[in-house]
């Protein structure tokens, strides 16, 4: 099965940042003790700028993490912001 692989940005208007801030180190430590979750960084490069980088063992796992974090505080507070992601499969 192949490896899902995803890269990118989320970026966060100024009003915003503080609780995208304070949710951020939670949403990390769920994701990584996620079964399957091989990688996780969430660095921010820039003032609002977040650039993400995941792996997942396959398609299944990166999925019930796609939904898990939809439906978590994260998605909440994350809902609407802008998000340039690639997902590659190797």
């Amino acid at each position: 099965m192949p490896k899902i692989h995803l890269t990118g940005t989320l970026t966060c208007p100024t009003d915003r940042l503080d609780a995208v801030r304070a949710a951020l180190p939670d949403h990390i430590r769920l994701t990584r003790a996620e079964p399957g979750c091989e990688s996780f960084e969430v660095t921010e490069t820039a003032p609002g700028i977040f650039a993400v980088s995941e792996r997942f063992t396959d398609r299944a796992a990166f999925d019930a993490h796609q939904a898990r974090a939809a439906e978590s505080p994260w998605g909440q507070i994350t809902a609407g912001l802008a998000r340039a992601y690639k997902i590659s499969e190797a």
